[in-house]
């Protein structure tokens, strides 16, 4: 995962130099403190993960802090799915750009828009109920202190659970930006 996000911020550099330009539309607001309270996430479940890691991390004078990084582990994993799916939402048309570039899609279709747009209604149903099932709101107010799971269940319905959610909130995240961007450009026209 740490590589993986230390290639994410490297191929996004250009982010950092451009953090303080530019006007701060609603939409870049909500874009920058989405990142911002990832970025929070993600440094959460580094420095919990190192003060719970008792084997990888052994040669570090760490000892104590278990409850608090059980916490902080529980709360930046959590949160930090929420705000990695909002993260993808709000950059979800220069994803199917990029999806259109590489498949050589040149013109829209409004069937192939339909339906996309169906089977995402289909996936925020099952992220809905993957969400309420499982009980994440618990776990993100810290209602309950512990996750549990269902050994039980089958690994690749464990994973759609999971990318339902996912899907959940980058359509969500989505939607708010294009009504974000909307807005935006309206006011401009009015200016």
């Amino acid at each position: 995962m740490f590589v993986l996000f230390i290639f994410h911020h490297l191929l996004n550099r250009n982010w950092y130099s451009n953090l303080f330009r530019g006007k701060y539309t609603p939409l870049r607001i909500l874009q920058t403190a989405a990142d911002v309270l990832l970025l929070a996430a993600m440094i959460g479940l580094m420095v919990s993960g190192i003060i719970l890691s008792r084997v990888v991390f052994d040669f570090l004078p760490i000892s104590g802090g278990m409850g608090f990084a059980r916490t902080l582990h529980m709360l930046a994993l959590y949160w930090g799915f929420l705000l990695m799916s909002l993260h993808l939402g709000l950059h979800w048309g220069m994803i199917m750009g990029m999806f259109r570039k590489a498949a050589g899609i040149e013109h829209p279709s409004r069937i192939r828009t339909w339906i996309l747009r169906i089977l995402a209604v289909g996936l925020c149903a099952y992220g809905i109920y993957a969400f309420v099932k499982n009980g994440i709101a618990s776990y993100m107010f810290l209602q309950t202190h512990f996750v549990f799971f269902d050994m039980d269940q089958p690994l690749p319905l464990f994973f759609a659970e999971y990318i339902g959610m996912m899907g959940l909130g980058a359509v969500l995240a989505h939607y708010i930006g294009k009504l974000l961007r909307r807005s935006g450009s309206k006011q401009i026209k009015k200016d």
